[in-house]
């Protein structure tokens, strides 16, 4: 299980989102207040932001709160659109780098929050990692992200315990997915957040109900429930 973010809106720093909030991702990496699996997330991190067209990444297998580079550098790293997330590996899943979110095709970023049975996802080559989040991940970029409420539905359906929220962006729409975790919105003056739980107590996050497609642009947040839900 992990915690996930994601920014769509005007250009803020990545330490404004992931390192700032009293309750944002990095106090998340050891202390989540809505974690339903797991305890901590310290089996890796990563940060993905685009520049124009191009995302770019910043992954690692160490615990987030440990990387003091990282934290040297991410309030001069900004951009629109942001993906990040702390990583709990699940039992039997290597701990490396490449396992880590977000995972990207080169025009997407993407994240996923849960669990699945590997054995229900194909084999890719395209794969970043023998995890079953880059499985996952290489199978919605296979299928294209225009059919990514059907995707999770047909992997839920491939294995009915599965935990599927998934979090996408480029650099103009934010995807997600609700499958059995939490996920919470808030809208901004400047833009628009999707987060596993909310990174501070302002009263104005709201919660996304389960099984529901969340489609983001500019500031306009549309949910669509999911079939079979």
């Amino acid at each position: 299980m992990c915690r996930h973010l994601g920014w769509l809106g005007k250009p803020v720093s990545v330490a404004s989102l992931v390192l700032e909030p009293p309750n944002g991702l990095l106090v998340q990496s050891y202390s989540p207040r809505r974690q339903k699996h797991g305890l901590m997330n310290a089996d890796g991190w990563g940060v993905g932001f685009f520049d124009g067209p191009i995302p770019r990444r910043w992954r690692s297998a160490a615990p987030l709160w440990g990387d003091a580079s990282f934290a040297s550098v991410a309030p001069m790293l900004r951009s629109g659109s942001i993906v990040a997330a702390v990583r709990s590996a699940s039992v039997g899943m290597p701990i490396e780098a490449t396992a880590s979110a977000p995972f990207t095709d080169g025009h997407w970023l993407l994240s996923h929050n849960g669990l699945v049975d590997r054995a229900v996802l194909p084999l890719s080559a395209k794969a970043e990692s023998t995890c079953d989040s880059a499985l996952l991940a290489a199978l919605i970029f296979d299928r294209g992200l225009d059919a990514l409420g059907d995707t999770v539905v047909e992997v839920a359906a491939a294995d009915p315990n599965a935990r599927l929220n998934i979090l996408a962006a480029n650099s103009s729409r934010l995807l997600a997915t609700t499958w059995g975790d939490t996920l919470s919105a808030l809208r901004c003056d400047d833009g628009v957040v999707l987060a596993s739980e909310p990174y501070d107590d302002n009263p104005d996050w709201q919660e996304i109900p389960d099984r529901h497609l969340i489609s983001v642009i500019g500031r306009d947040i549309e949910l669509i429930p999911l079939k079979g839900s």
